[in-house]
C-alpha cells in the first residue's frame, strides 16, 4: 500500500509510520484508500480535481474514479465536472462521534452564553493523541475573527488546551509527542495552523516574565553547583515530573538556552526558543495552576485562556476564551476573565454531573440503531454503477454511523445489528478503522475517536445555507428550464441569497442580494405564513392584481400554511408567475424559501401546481436533508 495513504498527519508521524508498516491482514484496502481520498479533500478545503487526488494519494486514476463515484453515490461528495467536492451529507460521520460524545449537546449552550456575555470567541476542544481538536466554536463576527472550525486539529504545544490535556499523559503519550516533533519540526502536518518557522517574540509586556526566567536560571545553576536537586514543587524550569519521568523542557532548562542578559537587552542578541520547546514546562505550570494561556503561539495577535472541564475526575474537554491582542494581552485576559471562566466551568461540570445522575437513576438498555437497509441500497448501487461502485468502501463508512447518542460504546454484534452487515464484514471494517485511528477497542467494546471529525468536518462546518442549496437549485433549474431562487426573510422584505437563471430571451433576472417586499411574492408568503404575527403594513398595489387588503392577505397566508406552498400570479410584476415552498430546519422552523419563476406564457397556474410543484418539493426535500445533517451540532448561516 502506498505510504501516502497512512493515517492522518499531525497525530504522531513516527508512530503512524510504524503502524503503516504492519497493516492488519484482515484490513479492508478499499476502505483505507477511500478514507485517504476523503482526507486529501479535507486538507484541500473540500475541493480537488480528480487528477489532483491522483497525485496526492498516489492511487491510480481508475481507483480514484471508482472511489469518488462510490462516495458520490453515498452523497458524501459531489462530482462537478473534473472536480470532487465534499457534500454536507459527509458530516453524518462527524455527527456520529459528536452525538456519542454527549458534550456538545450538554455544553454548547453554556459556551454560547459565555461568548455572548464576554463578547469574545469561546471554544470547546478534546484531546486527540498529541493534538487538540475542536468540537464547538462560538465565534464573534468581527473584521478580525477566529477562523478555526469544528474538527480542526492543532498541535498541543501551540495551544492553551494542550498543556491541560498533557497533564494526563503518560510515558507513551510523551514519547509520541517527541517523535512527532522530530519528524515534523515545522508542523506541516497541521494545515489549520501556520508553519512553525518563527521564534517566539517577547514584547514589552513579557519583559517581567523574561526577568523571572533569567533569575530562575541563575538560581538553578547555583543550586546545581551546590548539589541540590530541584523538583516540580520547587522549580518548574528544570525539575523532573514523576508522572512523565523526564525533564520538563526536553532534557534541559529552557532558560539555560539563553545568554545571561538583563531584561531589556537588544532583541537581536537573544537566542529565543522555537515554538513549543517549553511545552513540558507549560504542562507542569498548568498542572499546578489549573488553567493555561496561549500567548500568540499559533500566530501573532492570538491569545487564549483555557480551563479543563472534568467528569468523574478526568478531563472531558477544555473550554477556551480566545481574543486578540488589540483587545486583551494574555496577562489581561487571565486577570480579567479567569474568575468568570471558573464560574462557567463549574456550571458545565454541574451539567455533566446532573446528566450522569439522571442516566444512572433511570438506566435504559443501550440504544441500537435500526437496520439501515444497507444491503438493499448497496445492491441497487452495484446494479446501477457496476464495477465503479466499491461495496466494501460504502459498508465500511456505514460502520461509523452505527455509533451515536446512546451508542457511544458498541460491541461487534451491536455494530452488525445497527448496520445490517454480517458480523465478519463488520469485524473487518472495525479492524480497518482501528488501524487508521478512527476507532478504539477495549474489552471487545468499540468507541469512535475524535479523528473522525477530520473526515470533511472542518471545511463543511462553515457551509452556509446558500452553499448547501446551490447544487440543488442548479439541478432543479436544469430540469425545469426555468429560473430558481433561494431567499430569506428580513423584516417585511425578502433577500435573495441563491439564484440560478435560465438563458431565455424572456426570463426573470434578479441578482443575489436583491430585496423585494415580501407580501406580493411567493417566496415571501411561504415565510410570512410561518410567523405568528406577520408584518402586513403598507400593502401597496404594485400591479392591478396585487392583494392589498390585510384581511384577504391573512386568509391567503392561512391557506399557504395549510397547503405548504404559495403561488403568486402577476402580483409583483405583470407577466411574472412564481411558485414557492418553504425550507425548514431540524426543529421545523422556516428559515428560507425556494421558488421557480417564469413568464406567465410558459405555464398556466394549474400546470405550475401539477408539473413544477412536485419537482420543487423534491428539491427542497434534498436541501432540507443536507441542512439537517449540517445543522445538527452547529448553526448554519442563512447567507
Amino acid at each position: 500500500m502506498p505510504s501516502n495513504v497512512a493515517p492522518a498527519p499531525g497525530t504522531g508521524t513516527s508512530s503512524a509510520a510504524g503502524a503503516e508498516a504492519v497493516v492488519p491482514a484482515e484490513a479492508v484496502t478499499p476502505l483505507i484508500r477511500g478514507i485517504a481520498v476523503l482526507r486529501r479533500l479535507t486538507d484541500a478545503d473540500g475541493v480537488s480535481s480528480l487528477s489532483g487526488l491522483e497525485r496526492s494519494t498516489g492511487l491510480a486514476r481508475s481507483t480514484v474514479d471508482r472511489i469518488t463515484a462510490t462516495l458520490a453515490r453515498r452523497g458524501y461528495v459531489r462530482l462537478d465536472g473534473r472536480d470532487a467536492v465534499l457534500a454536507p451529507r459527509l458530516m453524518e460521520l462527524g455527527n456520529a462521534y459528536l452525538a456519542a460524545l454527549r458534550l456538545p449537546r450538554l455544553l454548547d449552550a453554556h459556551a454560547d452564553a459565555l461568548a455572548d456575555e464576554l463578547d469574545e470567541s469561546v471554544s470547546l476542544a478534546v484531546g486527540d493523541q498529541d493534538g487538540i481538536r475542536f468540537i464547538h466554536q462560538a465565534t464573534r463576527r468581527r473584521a478580525m475573527s477566529l477562523s478555526f472550525r469544528i474538527g480542526d486539529l492543532l498541535p498541543a504545544e501551540r495551544t492553551a488546551p494542550g498543556p491541560l490535556f498533557a497533564t494526563e499523559w503518560g510515558d507513551r503519550e510523551w514519547a509520541r509527542w517527541h517523535e512527532r516533533r522530530a519528524a515534523d519540526p515545522e508542523d506541516r502536518g497541521f494545515p489549520a495552523v501556520p508553519a512553525r518557522s518563527r521564534p517566539i517574540e517577547y514584547g514589552e509586556d513579557d519583559r517581567n516574565d523574561e526577568k523571572d526566567r533569567i533569575g530562575a536560571h541563575r538560581t538553578n545553576r547555583a543550586n546545581r553547583t551546590n548539589g541540590e536537586d530541584l523538583t516540580v514543587g520547587k522549580d518548574l524550569t528544570v525539575g523532573k515530573d514523576p508522572t512523565v519521568g523526564k525533564d520538563l523542557t526536553v532534557g534541559k532548562s529552557l532558560a539555560a538556552d539563553r545568554p545571561e542578559e538583563e531584561p531589556g537587552a537588544g532583541r537581536s542578541a537573544r537566542r529565543l526558543p522555537t515554538l513549543g520547546d517549553d511545552f513540558e514546562q507549560r504542562t507542569a505550570e498548568a498542572r499546578e495552576a489549573g488553567w493555561a494561556l496561549d500567548d500568540q503561539l499559533i500566530e501573532p495577535g492570538l491569545v487564549a485562556l483555557s480551563m479543563p472541564v472534568r467528569e468523574a475526575g478526568r478531563i472531558a474537554c477544555v473550554v477556551s476564551v480566545v481574543s486578540h491582542t488589540s483587545r486583551h494581552t494574555a496577562a489581561d485576559l487571565r486577570d480579567t476573565l479567569l474568575p468568570r471562566l471558573r464560574e462557567a466551568v463549574a456550571a458545565m461540570e454541574r451539567e455533566l454531573r446532573e446528566a450522569q445522575h439522571a442516566e444512572s437513576a433511570t438506566p435504559t438498555p443501550r440504544a441500537t440503531a435500526a437496520p439501515s437497509g444497507l444491503a438493499v441500497w448497496t445492491g441497487a448501487s452495484k446494479q446501477e454503477l457496476g464495477r465503479e461502485f466499491i461495496e466494501s468502501l460504502a459498508r465500511g463508512l456505514t460502520v461509523i454511523t452505527a455509533f451515536g447518542e446512546g451508542r457511544a460504546e458498541l460491541n461487534l454484534t451491536e455494530v452488525a445489528q445497527a448496520t445490517g452487515l454480517a458480523r465478519a464484514t463488520a469485524r473487518r471494517a472495525l479492524i480497518t478503522l482501528e488501524h487508521l485511528g478512527y476507532v478504539t477497542a477495549h474489552d471487545r467494546v468499540f468507541r469512535l475517536t475524535p479523528r473522525v471529525l477530520g473526515l470533511g468536518f472542518p471545511p463543511l462546518s462553515r457551509t452556509s445555507l446558500a452553499e448547501i442549496a446551490a447544487p440543488h437549485l442548479t439541478e432543479l433549474s436544469q430540469r425545469l428550464h426555468d429560473s430558481v431562487s433561494l431567499a430569506v426573510l428580513t423584516g417585511d422584505e425578502i433577500q435573495y441569497t441563491g439564484r440560478v437563471s435560465t438563458s431565455r430571451v424572456m426570463s426573470v433576472h434578479i441578482t443575489i442580494g436583491t430585496r423585494l417586499p415580501a407580501y406580493p411574492t411567493a417566496l415571501g408568503r411561504v415565510m410570512l405564513a410561518d410567523l405568528p404575527e406577520p408584518p402586513l403594513t403598507e400593502l401597496l398595489p404594485l400591479t392591478p392584481r396585487t392583494i392589498t387588503d390585510p384581511a384577504r392577505l391573512t386568509a391567503v397566508l392561512d391557506r399557504v400554511r395549510e397547503e405548504g406552498y404559495a403561488l403568486v400570479d402577476e402580483e409583483l410584476e405583470v407577466g411574472l408567475r412564481s411558485v414557492a415552498v418553504p425550507v425548514r430546519e431540524r426543529g421545523g422552523r422556516v428559515v428560507a424559501a425556494v421558488n421557480v419563476a417564469m413568464h406567465s406564457s410558459r405555464r398556466t397556474p394549474e400546470e405550475c401546481v401539477a408539473e413544477v410543484l412536485p419537482e420543487l418539493r423534491a428539491a427542497v426535500g434534498r436541501i432540507e436533508e443536507d441542512l439537517w445533517v449540517a445543522g445538527r451540532f452547529r448553526r448554519v448561516p442563512r447567507t
